[in-house]
């Protein structure tokens, strides 16, 4: 498992706004908390061994099979299962999630011949899109491509569709309805592919691998699509500016709520420990990603007040530090 993502304000104390997760802002869950509420007997029993339930609606929302559905334990669940499946030559990449390469060093390749190339799109942590043609040339490469579209409703740009993915028997897609209604703690995530492909995947899960609040949650979410995350990107884009005007911040180019910044002359490790320390502001150090330095952090877009809160104090840190400078 890898240590550090965002979102880990369990480790501190007096956090006030929260950068670190691509989760869309302050969502309203009060609906889906009072529908849980009714259900109490559901902690009585054992759920579904499988979410069949929650499979069939999911697969009718996109119009494919029951059976081209698997429901999982959050999409890092279907990462790590994906990897146990599909033992082959994998490849991932250069600058994404590190759970990939964290589920393939637990479930070493046993077939070289064979190949699996991985996407994420859009991609964390940069929050760039790969554009539909060049998600389709990429999979003639390999023998299997994985999907990653747990930000597909980040963004405005084309997406494959599920109906796209399950005629191919090559493409595997994983979805994260923890992303989708802003729910993290709730873990609840899907894969489509073709029948062919989950049928081999099956043969991995483990019984009763969704509990039944998170079966029941999802099941109320797909009725109520008034709760789906949509971050105001015109927001987001206001923030990377603002970001970018600071001397030694450098933002990279994002088409999602949330980007990959730069910073020169100091760690982002500093600039994270003040931000909690003097504002109780939360932001992502980037270093573990594969591929980043130490001076590499995410933030992702929240209310107007708050990222302009964000910027002055990111520009306190870099005046007060100028003197440090080589």
């Amino acid at each position: 498992m890898i240590e550090g993502h965002g979102d880990d304000a369990y480790r501190y104390k007096g956090i006030k706004m929260d950068f670190s997760s691509n989760i869309c802002v302050h969502r309203n869950h009060q609906s889906l908390m009072a529908h849980l509420l009714s259900c109490p007997e559901l902690l009585a029993h054992y759920p579904e061994p499988e979410a069949w339930s929650l499979e069939k609606m999911i697969a009718m929302r996109h119009g494919i099979p029951a059976q081209c559905v698997i429901v999982t334990s959050g999409a890092t669940d279907a990462i790590y299962l994906v990897a146990q499946a599909f033992r082959l030559k994998h490849f991932t990449p250069p600058t994404s999630f590190s759970e990939y390469d964290d589920a393939i060093r637990m479930f070493p390749t046993e077939d070289p011949t064979r190949s699996v190339g991985w996407i994420c799109n859009p991609n964390n942590p940069t929050g760039t899109t790969t554009h539909l043609n060049v998600v389709y040339e990429i999979a003639q490469n390999y023998d299997l491509t994985v999907i990653d579209q747990s930000y597909e409703h980040y963004t405005t740009e084309p997406i494959m569709s599920a109906k796209a993915a399950v005629r191919h028997d090559n493409i595997i897609q994983i979805h994260s309805m923890t992303k989708t209604y802003g729910m993290p703690g709730l873990r609840l995530g899907y894969i489509v592919a073709n029948c062919k492909l989950t049928t081999q995947l099956r043969q991995h899960l483990r019984p009763w691998n969704v509990s039944a609040l998170a079966i029941e949650a999802g099941k109320f979410l797909l009725q109520h699509d008034e709760l789906i995350c949509k971050p105001d990107l015109d927001e987001a884009k206001r923030l990377f500016q603002a970001l970018s005007s600071i001397d030694g911040i450098s933002v990279g180019y994002s088409q999602t709520n949330f980007c990959l910044c730069t910073i020169q002359f100091h760690t982002a490790t500093e600039l994270k420990e003040y931000l909690i320390r003097k504002y109780g502001i939360l932001i992502r150090d980037a270093s573990n990603f594969k591929g980043l330095t130490p001076h590499h952090f995410r933030v992702a877009s929240q209310t107007p007040k708050e990222n302009d809160t964000l910027v002055t104090a990111i520009q306190q840190f870099v005046n007060a530090r100028k003197h440090q400078r080589p």
